[in-house]
């Protein structure tokens, strides 16, 4: 790719920056830094996947903000705003079955439900959860393995959180900078299907890989005191972000709101969720079966 193709997208991703970054302050920074390095000629690389190399390490070099990302893109991407993203994790989806490609009984009564590779967006992911949350209700305790998932829908977060809660719970508070406005994000009075409940004991598997929506699972149920997070620390996302195409093959997300806990008044950001029990990720299940079984024997 050119200077002159490139031109094209460092002011795409400025603009975007400059009107939809939850920090409009760094916004301003990064933009006149992608402009002073375009200037440089520091974008005069051969092919889109470099280009967004680049631009991605300096858009992270301000604040580290994982989310904020130029993504390169293999096939064309469609122009219209969160396509291609959407048209990425719905191939996802209908490999995962739909975001639950494991439910299990180990020995004890202990079941495990992974939630791979993502939290799908709830219009999709409502049927095959409740499948997969109502067959593990009926187990002494319950291990959720966030290890392998990546993020994804916070109403998706809310749902999970409410098959294992019994009461209407404050989960989170997004602000978003369009509006200037807060958001809260509540558990649900009712759920199709049987609940986990609130009572028996949780524990979620956590690890470098575990990012974004996911992490807010893990850590919204540990502010609760409702689950034990066991294994390694998270990626440390907590900035939920929308995506625009900006050139046939790349795309730009830029985070347009930051999550608050109500219990902690702050998130995962940057330091990600830390585990109450820290062990090897690949340990993990095996460490929470055997403290679910302590557990229940006591």
């Amino acid at each position: 790719m050119t200077n002159l193709q490139s031109a094209p997208v460092i002011d795409a991703t400025t603009r975007l920056l400059t009107e939809h970054y939850v920090f409009p302050e760094v916004a301003e920074r990064l933009a006149a830094l992608l402009r002073r390095r375009l200037a440089e000629g520091a974008y005069d690389v051969a092919d889109a996947a470099e280009l967004a190399r680049l631009v991605t390490a300096d858009l992270q070099s301000v604040n580290d903000d994982k989310h904020l990302r130029l993504k390169h893109h293999t096939d064309p991407v469609p122009p219209k705003e969160m396509d291609a993203t959407l048209a990425s994790i719905r191939r996802d989806f209908d490999a995962s079955l739909g975001g639950a490609p494991r439910v299990e009984l180990l020995d004890g009564g202990v079941a495990v439900v992974e939630l791979a590779p993502m939290l799908f967006p709830l219009d999709w992911a409502a049927e095959p959860l409740t499948a997969a949350l109502t067959l593990a209700s009926r187990a002494r305790a319950l291990i959720i393995d966030l290890r392998g998932n990546r993020g994804g829908d916070p109403d998706t977060v809310a749902f999970v959180c409410s098959h294992l809660l019994d009461e209407r719970t404050h989960l989170n508070t997004m602000y978003w900078r369009a509006g200037d406005r807060s958001e809260q994000s509540w558990s649900l009075p009712h759920v199709p299907g049987a609940r986990f409940g609130g009572t028996k004991p949780l524990y979620v598997l956590a690890g470098e890989n575990t990012f974004s929506a996911a992490e807010e699972l893990a850590y919204d149920l540990q502010q609760l005191g409702r689950a034990v997070v066991v294994g390694e620390p998270t990626r440390g996302g907590a900035h939920p972000c929308k995506g625009w195409t900006v050139h046939p093959h790349l795309e730009a997300t830029v985070p347009t709101g930051r999550a608050v806990n109500p219990v902690s008044g702050t998130n995962w950001e940057g330091v990600g969720v830390r585990p109450d029990v820290p062990c090897p990720a690949a340990e993990s299940l095996d460490r929470a079966h055997a403290l679910a079984l302590t557990r229940l024997a006591d």
